[in-house]
């Protein structure tokens, strides 16, 4: 009597116009990697994995029942990095540490039958290297494709990253520099679900534009084209994969620092930073001559630096819409001074939602032009 029951159904299905894959879709069991739509800086590796780079990227996909599983590993065998999940649409407290380079499963549980949504979103930064995902398994699994329009790009360091945000599972100074990143609960990706749209962050800790925090380089221009933010990789990112409505771009902080105290750290150039700020800005207009650049100042910059910086930022806009004059003109924002609470002179994740309740009036405006 069943067995009569389902094919009623199919012919039903049929007869509405559908095709009786979407029932075999429906009823996955297993979706392999290839098949999940990440938003972010990602690559598929020889074994067709997905790899996830950037600081944030994510996918979703939709289950059945009371559970799923997720196959992970990390780029490294002995390295670790973590992954955060929304349930339902509620952010779940705890990021899950995915440690060593053979695959493990992470399961993934509600107590309520029925269907669920879930998004994974990665939790570290390119620099701590790529999450690995082969598979996931569970009933009625149908991998997610989440509009991507409008989309903002957030260009910056180590704040844009959410490092050193939380310490509620590794307290500061505990572990290792990533296990106080937390991408998801970064300004960024909280303003654009509060303005509601895409997100995606191109970021590196310690990362300036003409020098970095303790170094001359390489800095955000020379690893921005690469799909891994490093310079010593080969892999050329695909810019033709997301069209940004807004790029914002929040760089200086790292340029402004006085280092360790140990090396060499010569007075901050204003002409170096400017002139290498704005070849940047026209790199980035080169890949998305439509998108409307914003950029941002530091919360961490202080007094006399503070108003450099600004300056700066404000020849840059001026040289910018000077070069391009039927373009988009610059826009700009400067931070009110913050006292970070994070770790390591950081913004903490209470202090990211202030960023971001600043922010989310100016992206509004902005989206709407």
């Amino acid at each position: 009597m069943y067995r009569n029951i389902y094919l009623l159904l199919v012919l039903s299905i049929c007869m509405a116009g559908c095709s009786p894959a979407k029932v075999t879709t429906a009823n996955k069991t297993v979706l392999s990697a290839t098949e999940l739509h990440p938003y972010g800086r990602f690559s598929f590796n020889d074994k067709k994995e997905l790899e996830l780079i950037s600081s944030g990227v994510h996918f979703g996909f939709t289950f059945q029942g009371k559970g799923c599983k997720l196959y992970a590993s990390n780029f490294s065998e002995s390295g670790h990095g973590y992954l955060q999940y929304v349930l339902d649409g509620v952010y779940m407290e705890g990021r899950i540490k995915v440690e060593g380079n053979n695959q493990s499963s992470v399961e993934i549980g509600s107590v309520n039958p029925g269907k669920h949504t879930l998004w994974i979103y990665k939790a570290t930064e390119a620099q701590t290297g790529a999450i690995i995902i082969k598979e996931i398994t569970g009933q009625g699994l149908v991998p997610l494709v989440k509009s991507i329009s409008p989309l903002i790009e957030f260009i910056g360091n180590s704040i844009t990253c959410g490092a050193a945000a939380d310490a509620s599972q590794v307290p500061c100074g505990g572990g290792e520099y990533h296990d106080q990143h937390n991408a998801y609960q970064a300004y960024g990706p909280r303003v654009a679900r509060a303005v509601g749209a895409e997100f995606m962050l191109s970021s590196v800790s310690g990362i300036g534009i003409y020098r970095n925090w303790n170094s001359d380089g390489p800095i955000m221009p020379e690893v921005y084209e690469k799909t891994a933010l490093t310079a010593n990789t080969v892999l050329q990112w695909d810019f033709k994969s997301y069209d940004p409505k807004i790029v914002s771009i929040a760089l200086g902080t790292n340029d402004f620092s006085n280092g360790d105290g140990v090396k060499p750290r010569l007075p901050f150039d204003s002409a170096k930073f400017v002139s290498n700020y704005i070849q940047f800005v026209q790199l980035v207009k080169s890949k998305y001559p439509n998108t409307i650049i914003a950029l941002l100042s530091s919360p961490m910059i202080h007094g006399a630096n503070r108003a450099t910086l600004e300056n700066c930022i404000r020849e840059v806009k001026l040289a910018i819409d000077k070069i391009y004059p039927s373009g988009k003109p610059v826009a700009t924002y400067f931070f009110k001074p913050m006292q970070a609470r994070g770790c390591s002179g950081h913004p903490s994740v209470e202090d990211h939602a202030l960023l971001a309740e600043e922010l989310v009036p100016f992206f509004k405006k902005h989206l709407k032009n």
